[in-house]
């Protein structure tokens, strides 16, 4: 069983998930995640493909960062954390870690105590640059990638750059992440294949198909069924 509600740190995502003896798998989205998985803390960084995650039952919990913000929290740029999942004590102080994973540990609900965690944190850290939500705000509105860079008055070299900091990857990278993802929303609604794609800025259904295949390692008809 998986729940999600907004968070009070702004545009985050707090969220439980109770995972049977099977696998799940998580797509890639754009975010980064601090975990808590039954008295462990991690950090999940920014996926450029579908990673499968379980196999055994276990309960997790999380805090997904909106886009870009989370490197900012962790003192530690995106791209080193890029299609990994690591304990929060080998990117901070191990003590500090042993008292926040013993009060997650502690709590009756391990995701609240996450995002008390996380606004503790945001509260005595630079907030993230806001020129990057509004690269991501662009991209996900379908705005080509040199548009978005000329508007921002960023040259190729420096948008990459930052954004290899900040989202693990280059805008392109992030632009089709975004893109499935709306893709994913109108398909999940029943919006038919082929209006789906030219719907989120796809060539054609075939073009989608690709994608999904790529990102998310199985066809968009398998993928659904077994999100449902």
């Amino acid at each position: 069983m998986y729940v999600e509600r907004a968070s009070r740190l702004p545009g985050a995502v707090v969220w439980s998930r109770t995972v049977g003896a099977r696998t799940a798998t998580v797509l890639p989205d754009g975010c980064m995640d601090l975990l808590w998985n039954e008295g462990r803390l991690l950090v999940a960084g920014p996926d450029t493909h579908a990673y499968v995650a379980g196999g055994a039952p276990a309960h997790w919990a999380g805090i997904r960062f909106f886009p870009g913000t989370a490197p900012a929290f962790l003192g530690v740029p995106a791209h080193e954390l890029r299609d990994r999942r690591v304990d929060l004590a080998d990117l901070w102080p191990a003590a500090l870690v042993r008292d926040l994973r013993a009060r997650v540990d502690s709590s009756p609900d391990p995701a609240r105590a996450l995002e008390e965690l996380a606004l503790d944190r945001a509260a005595r850290t630079a907030a993230p640059d806001p020129l990057l939500r509004h690269l991501v705000a662009a991209l996900d509105n379908g705005r080509p990638v040199a548009a978005t860079a000329d508007e921002l008055g960023l040259g190729a070299r420096q948008l990459h750059r930052r954004s290899l900091t900040a989202f693990g990857y280059g805008p392109k990278t992030l632009a089709r992440v975004l893109r499935l993802q709306r893709a994913l929303a109108l398909a999940r609604a029943g919006v038919p294949f082929a209006e789906t794609a030219a719907r989120s800025g796809y060539a054609d259904q075939a073009h989608l198909a690709r994608d999904v295949k790529e990102l998310a390692g199985m066809p968009l008809g398998e993928l659904l069924g077994r999100s449902g």
